[in-house]
């Protein structure tokens, strides 16, 4: 893996009718692309210019919604790309963030029975189950293998979108051990609340209820996503993760999952976090050295 946090071609800078720039930083997902729209994400929503409305960062690009009566789109574009030439050529370039313990069910009932609810003409092995497939396809050795896998190292949400509240994530592990399953054959028409799902390298949570193509692993004990915003996590917004938060999994058995379910309902809930700065540099110079440090954030 390439140690230099420059795109590996030159961002693709277009307009969306007179509100929006669009920056394509790369036309694939990588871990340098994603790190480097979420520090021109970050350094653009720390310099509040007067006129930008909102910064939506994914994968391996960026989305800018301005008012151009009160910022011109030349003006916007000269500062993005000066933000994005400084972090190219910046050493040890870093962004604080966050690392999150999310404690999940794996191999829960929920999923397993929406699962068996679509194996024939839906799913790759209708005999099976989604854990079983996804250890199989990953050469290992059962899904107890899988699940350790799974939560042995941390993952980085890259994007949050396409429902709300939803984050997709990318496992912070060197490519040929990352953890590869194919969605799906046909999306199904449920998928349980808080679904951990897997598709491609991806994962995600399912923040609600609704249709889906991921495979099924399990479920996340506390909500990511309150409208209501009645848990005190949730008193500045409704959704939990932001892109470049840091995922720790932790599996935990059906008793803590309903204790946790009743700390939810008492209202009293509250994620277990701790700050974090994630360098690019320092990653890929020795990834289970930055994982450890980042982890162990969480028990200091």
């Amino acid at each position: 893996m390439s140690q230099s946090i420059s795109a590996p071609t030159p961002s693709r800078y277009t307009w969306g009718g007179d509100e929006f720039l669009f920056v394509e930083v790369d036309e694939a997902m990588s871990l340098t692309a994603n790190f480097t729209v979420m520090a021109i994400a970050q350094e653009l929503t720390s310099r509040a210019a007067e006129g930008i409305v909102d910064i939506c960062p994914a994968n391996a690009s960026l989305l800018v919604r301005f008012d151009p009566d009160g910022l011109s789109h030349t003006t916007l574009e000269s500062m993005v790309r000066e933000i994005e030439s400084g972090i190219e050529h910046r050493e040890g370039a870093a962004i604080p963030t966050r690392i999150i313990d999310v404690p999940v069910w794996y191999d829960d009932p929920f999923t397993a029975e929406v699962g068996a609810r679509f194996r024939e003409g839906y799913h790759q092995d209708p005999s099976g189950t989604d854990l079983d497939y996804a250890a199989a396809v990953n050469g290992l050795a059962d899904r107890a293998e899988f699940i350790r896998r799974h939560q042995a190292q941390p993952w980085i949400v890259s994007m949050v979108g396409f429902v709300a509240g939803l984050p997709f994530l990318y496992q912070l592990v060197e490519r040929e051990q990352q953890l590869v399953v194919p969605k799906y054959l046909s999306p199904r028409t449920d998928t349980p609340r808080l679904t951990i799902g897997h598709g491609g390298c991806f994962g995600a949570i399912y923040s609600v209820r609704g249709a889906g193509g991921y495979q099924m692993f399990g479920v996340v004990a506390p909500p990511i996503y309150d409208p209501e915003q009645r848990l005190a996590d949730f008193a500045e917004s409704s959704v939990l993760f932001r892109p470049g938060d840091i995922v720790r999994y932790r599996s935990v058995e059906r008793e803590e999952y309903e204790a946790i379910q009743a700390e939810v309902d008492a209202g009293t809930w509250r994620w277990r976090q701790a700050p974090v700065t994630f360098s690019l540099d320092a990653w890929q110079k020795d990834p289970d050295a930055a994982n450890r440090t980042m982890m162990e954030a969480l028990d200091a």
